[in-house]
């Protein structure tokens, strides 16, 4: 039996690979803590208004300075001996507390390794002002890393703006999380960036660009970062007919992507909302095969492309591989199967747009024909969502592979619906094992609709991405501006992951 607890001693299934392994506290290190570092204060709730519950408690909040957060990623610094929590942001601009200057959106560092009380070190603003983002952010201990520097700690990111030239992925140095260090800028002049990928056990990263004369904002460019104050290009990629040069219609731009190098293969999700793809590649194909972007080159590393429906988009695929459906262990396979959890991102507010966006669950044990096998939802009767105001659909799941949670739940995010843990142990009859639906905030930013020709607002929680740790606790962060949520499975739950 496994407990949750404020060390970093949880065995766990490392992020990016399949490997079992743990690190040791060794007591204090010297880190730069600011002055005006802020230990979780959440703002006060909104009149009446109580966060909604089941199988999951609040253990800890940080208001993330009201910013909007995209993407959580939660790593052990072995350098500071500190659990730290990074958050990509959105558009926008606030003053930072800890300098007194108001500062573009970029990236959160938050001290968790109490999550009772999780502790602002630093904000890294963005590239440029008056507003800008840095949405994605992936982490690698230069121990890690191939070529990197075993004393340091970098930090992946994707940044965004009006000015091409902020529209650029770069690294920097998080080793001592209250004072970060620009170390290089991998490619800027883009016309998009997003949600990319970095393998911290051979340095590739897969950085989603729009690279000017592409016929889509966000195709693939593929680096090697294993030193990472030396980025080397590999290649540019995407689906034929995205490449300069092409013609007819033009496939939709990917989204992002999860690699695993132990089996060779690299998980992209093209589209959001509509019109999805699952493309499953040969890894090694990829890297070796050729570089210009002509149609034969672009379909050599491909093993299968799946269409979603008109009405779906891929945001993320999350392969969840050498499961066993209980039901079939009766045949000569015993019931083995790879699966892929598939989310669709919601984007119109309080249903207003588009179509409902969902968890879907793929069997891609035969990854030439992948086959959506089931899928779970949140009924918007269950809840009143569509009206709460703001968005009422999925959008992410956790992306941790830590063996608590691998095989048996997979988490989504599902904005005004907060986030949902899923028991997927028969993924061909997944159940809701969990949800936590967090309080607004003075903090929470309205979220409108028009009306009549009149706009209509209402202050809604919008649980945006959703993370975990390999202690077991679970992270959510909000589109509006509510901040950090650290939870911790209680119940049932807690018992179908041996907490």
């Amino acid at each position: 039996m496994s407990t949750l607890s404020n060390d970093h001693t949880e065995k766990g299934v490392p992020r990016r690979n399949f490997l079992a392994g743990t690190v040791t506290l060794a007591g204090a290190s010297l880190i730069s803590i600011p002055t005006a570092a802020r230990a979780a204060q959440p703002p006060s709730p909104a009149a009446g208004n109580a966060a909604e519950a089941k199988n999951l408690v609040l253990v800890g909040t940080n208001d993330l300075q009201a910013r909007s957060t995209y993407q959580p990623v939660i790593e052990f610094n072995p350098i500071a001996q500190r659990w730290i929590f990074y958050g990509g942001e959105h558009l926008g601009h606030t003053v930072n507390p800890l300098t007194g200057d108001d500062e573009p959106n970029g990236t959160s560092v938050v001290d968790v390794t109490d999550p009772k009380r999780p502790t602002y070190m630093a904000h890294i603003p963005g590239p440029g002002g008056p507003t800008s983002s840095a949405q994605m952010v992936r982490i690698a201990n230069g121990s890690d890393l191939p070529k990197g520097d075993p004393k340091k700690v970098y930090l992946l990111r994707a940044c965004g703006g009006s000015d091409p030239q902020q529209n650029a992925h770069e690294i920097w140095d998080v080793t001592d999380p209250g004072k970060p260090e620009k170390v290089t800028t991998i490619v800027s002049g883009l016309t998009d960036t997003h949600k990319s990928w970095w393998e911290a056990e051979t340095g590739i990263a897969y950085l989603v660009s729009g690279v000017p004369g592409w016929r889509v904002t966000r195709m693939t460019q593929v680096y090697d970062l294993s030193d990472p104050t030396h980025p080397r290009f590999v290649r540019n990629f995407g689906l034929d007919g995205q490449q300069p040069g092409s013609t007819g219609p033009v496939p939709t731009e990917v989204h992002g992507m999860i690699s695993v190098p132990s089996v060779n293969r690299v998980y992209f999700g093209y589209g959001t909302a509509d019109n999805g793809y699952m493309q499953i590649i040969d890894r090694q194909k990829l890297l070796t095969g050729g570089a210009d972007p002509t149609p034969a080159n672009l379909d050599f590393p491909q093993v299968s492309l799946h269409k979603m429906s008109s009405l779906n988009g891929d945001h993320t695929t999350f392969p969840v591989l050498g499961m066993t459906a209980p039901e079939f262990t009766a045949w000569p396979d015993g019931g083995k199967r790879d699966i892929v959890a598939i989310t669709g991102e919601e984007e119109g507010n309080q249903a207003t747009a588009g179509h409902p966006q969902m968890l879907w669950f793929a069997d891609i044990t035969d990854e030439t024909t992948p086959q959506i096998v089931s899928n779970y939802h949140v009924d918007e009767r269950s809840g009143g969502f569509a009206s709460r105001g703001g968005r009422f659909g999925s959008h992410a799941t956790n992306e941790n592979m830590t063996s608590i949670y691998y095989r048996k739940v997979v988490f989504v995010s599902y904005f005004v619906a907060g986030v949902r843990a899923v028991d997927m142990r028969d993924p061909y009859s997944p159940k809701e094992a969990g949800y936590y639906i967090p309080a607004i905030t003075d903090n929470t930013t309205p979220s409108c609709i028009t009306v009549n020709g009149q706009q209509q607002c209402k202050r809604a929680i919008q649980t945006n991405n959703v993370e975990v740790d390999d202690r077991g606790y679970v992270y959510i962060v909000d589109r509006a501006g509510t901040g950090l949520h650290v939870l911790r499975p209680t119940g049932d739950l807690a018992n179908i992951v041996g907490l």
